[in-house]
């Protein structure tokens, strides 16, 4: 009696404080939703006082007595997993009968959310990608990147890397920014330039090259899961799928700013200004595989939503929202209900079964326009309904348009219905591009950032959620964050910053690598420059400048049909008799501009991690194996380009003046006297071996071709 009168004398537990994360982490994974465990919801005062199927939870005249209580202390809540106890610690357990000892006071009014909090299993809305980004000073003098990279080294009294050398400094940026390496010519003058601005120079010279917009076409391009083709068993071709690609071009080029980036490629339809250009660019929903003959039309729609919600919130977003097409998301702040409120964005397009244009066919609205476009069928859809466990077969409640939930700081935009679209994807479009909604600028300024360091300052691109790796540098990434809304979305300003930095422009060998490496092996405190293997395209378009046969006369425009090795052909199952590739000058142009086949995949591309393009791939594996020394000896290609090397580096007769000319050519460089020896030892060898010179010399070309200094970029 003492004790209970003691108790209720006490000052109870905080709830927001206290009582609140306490049963979001450990009560309301089951005991919440429309169907809580046991009929027992805990998000509000009345069901803990109503109790569940076994009658009430709670009984203030009986605290030792109530149900809740005894259960935890039983250890029989939260229930076990695997065998394994996930009993309240003690401290915890004392706070709960503190409160309930208290009457278990409950603010009026109060509905705890069971996303409002992370727990030890999953994330909640508190997650730090869902947070305002932080606002972030930089002493004045100080270059923002280094502020930050160089301060963490010094924490640990570590130093950066020696400065990368011009001729490697140059390659470098020449290829992050274009794609391309640089020629003798623009090495020797970079080197010649002592002026002080020289390397800035080069900066803004390769960001206003058209060969810019190629190269940062590409990487979104493996974002949209990019292909020409629709896969499965016809894989027929997506007509004029190329001129999204072109759009990408001139977007990048143009230094389109974020919002319309998206808004274009989301709802460039919708848009009150729209133009020709902007509904090209919503070929980004038409890229998908495309089933035409699924063998059930029903759910096949759904599947088809599937990939454009993916694809949507992966790539702007970088939040797995398809995970939540079965059941609410089992890491991330997404109820099952947000899925199809975004997936009714799309369900008004070319999906419906039964309709004109229907499962992916030409929006009635751009048919003679020549564009794979995306528009509504109508702009008053039947309702979306949530599917039971992702089953077309089990539809349960209508679920109305909205945006998810899982962030608050941006209002809902409500949808308006033109006379021929929903609105809503319009909506859903500017809900992203948002500059409230902290996950766009975040993760599009670390995709930046991942092409140019090579990882990311949130490694996992592709996935900011719970299970997704936290930043190794968060003041800096939401410095650059911010930095992307004061240059009014534009990201060319933020290329530049990022690579004149010193955290940029260092070496990636350093003096105290041994050192350094027992701690941060992965380089997370970016103490040196990454080496990096050259992209497949970026590869190929090398080997084709080295050898004087790449085309950079055109930009944009249709595909060209690359050829393909017999072997590749053979194991096709339309065999190689329909395959035509295009004539040898057309397959001189950037490997950008090649065709891409779903059903049949380029395997000198694949070999250097192509990817795929069934999903939306952020970040390309990148492997050194070796099918690819042989690919790059032995492939038909690189013979060819080894041929044509050799016959531009001329010198007929002068075996020391060839080498010198092949080396210029192949690695920007005069051989060192070593250099020459082993060339001319080659020569001999070979030619005593292949009886041939000239074979000789276009050995000696290939052996360039695939040499580290040629294959990677320090």
């Amino acid at each position: 009696m003492l004790l209970a009168l003691l108790l209720a004398c006490a000052q109870p537990p905080d709830f927001e404080k206290q009582i609140a994360p306490l049963l979001v982490r450990h009560c309301l994974e089951c005991h919440a939703g429309d169907e809580p465990a046991g009929k027992l919801d805990l998000t509000r005062e009345a069901g803990l006082h109503g109790g569940g199927k076994s009658g009430p939870a709670f009984l203030p005249e009986d605290l030792a007595g109530s149900p809740l209580m005894a259960r935890v202390t039983e250890g029989k809540m939260p229930p076990p997993v695997k065998g394994k106890s996930q009993a309240l610690a003690p401290a915890e357990t004392a706070l709960l009968r503190d409160w309930l000892a208290a009457g278990a006071p409950w603010p009026k009014g109060r509905l705890l959310d069971p996303y409002e909090r992370s727990t030890t299993k999953r994330g909640g809305r508190d997650l730090w990608s869902l947070q305002p980004q932080h606002s972030a000073v930089v002493p004045p003098g100080a270059h923002p990147v280094d502020h930050w990279v160089e301060g963490r080294l010094r924490d640990r009294g570590w130093v950066y890397a020696p400065p990368a050398t011009k001729p490697d400094l140059l390659r470098r940026l020449s290829i992050d920014l274009t794609g391309l390496p640089p020629t003798l010519a623009e090495v020797q003058a970079f080197v010649a330039d002592n002026t002080a601005d020289a390397y800035e120079k080069q900066v803004d010279r390769l960001l206003a090259s058209p060969r810019f917009g190629e190269r940062w076409a590409r990487h979104w391009l493996d974002v949209a899961r990019w292909a020409e083709t629709s896969g499965y068993e016809r894989d027929q071709e997506k007509p004029f799928a190329w001129k999204y690609r072109e759009w990408l071009i001139n977007a990048f080029n143009s230094d389109m700013p974020l919002d319309r980036f998206i808004q274009e490629q989301l709802a460039g339809d919708e848009l009150p200004d729209n133009s020709a250009a902007s509904v090209i660019a919503t070929g980004f929903l038409r890229l998908g595989t495309w089933n035409d003959e699924p063998n059930d039309a029903n759910e096949y729609q759904y599947d088809r939503l599937e990939d454009l919600v993916h694809a949507t919130s992966t790539a702007f977003l970088a939040i797995t929202i398809k995970c939540a097409r079965c059941h609410d998301h089992k890491f991330d702040p997404i109820p099952q209900r947000d899925y199809y409120r975004v997936a009714s964005a799309f369900w008004a397009g070319p999906v419906r079964a039964g309709s004109p244009g229907a499962l992916g066919g030409p929006p009635p609205d751009l048919l003679g326009k020549e564009v794979l476009g995306w528009t509504d069928l109508g702009n008053a859809p039947p309702p979306i309904r949530l599917l039971k466990k992702g089953d077309p077969a089990r539809p349960g409640v209508e679920v109305p348009f909205g945006l998810p939930s899982l962030v608050t700081a941006v209002s809902a935009t409500v949808p308006s219905p033109t006379a021929k679209t929903t609105g809503r994807r319009l909506a859903l479009a500017r809900w992203i591009a948002d500059t409230r909604n902290p996950l766009t600028a975040r993760v599009w300024v670390n995709r930046l950032w991942m092409h140019h360091l090579g990882e990311g300052l949130v490694r996992s691109v592709d996935n900011f959620g719970f299970n997704g790796d936290k930043p190794t540098h968060p003041e800096l990434l939401d410095f650059l964050a911010a930095e992307l809304g004061r240059q009014g979305g534009h990201s060319k300003p933020l290329h530049r910053l990022v690579v004149t930095s010193r955290a940029y422009r260092q070496a990636v060998i350093h003096p105290r690598a041994a050192e350094y490496e027992q701690s941060d092996a992965g380089n997370q405190l970016l103490w040196r420059a990454n080496r990096r293997r050259l992209d497949a395209e970026s590869l190929r378009d090398a080997m084709l400048l080295a050898s004087g046969q790449l085309d950079l006369s055109r930009l944009g425009g249709p595909s060209f049909i690359p050829e393909i090795s017999a072997e590749a052909l053979e194991g096709w199952s339309k065999k190689g008799a329909e395959y035509k590739p295009s004539p040898p000058a057309e397959q001189r142009r950037r490997t950008l501009y090649a065709f891409v086949k779903r059903g049949l995949l380029d395997p000198a591309q694949t070999v250097f991690d192509a990817p795929d393009s069934t999903l939306p791939c952020g970040k390309r594996d990148s492997t050194t194996v070796a099918p690819q020394a042989l690919t790059l000896l032995n492939n038909p290609f690189s013979q060819a380009q080894g041929m044509a090397l050799a016959l531009r580096a001329g010198h007929p007769g002068d075996d020391a003046g060839f080498a010198h000319a092949v080396w210029r050519l192949t690695l920007a460089r005069e051989p060192s006297t070593a250099d020459v020896e082993t060339a001319l030892r080659h020569l001999r060898d070979q030619s005593a071996r292949l009886g041939s010179i000239a074979k000789a010399r276009q050995s000696l070309a290939l052996v360039l071709l695939n040499t580290n200094e040629f294959i990677f970029v320090d």
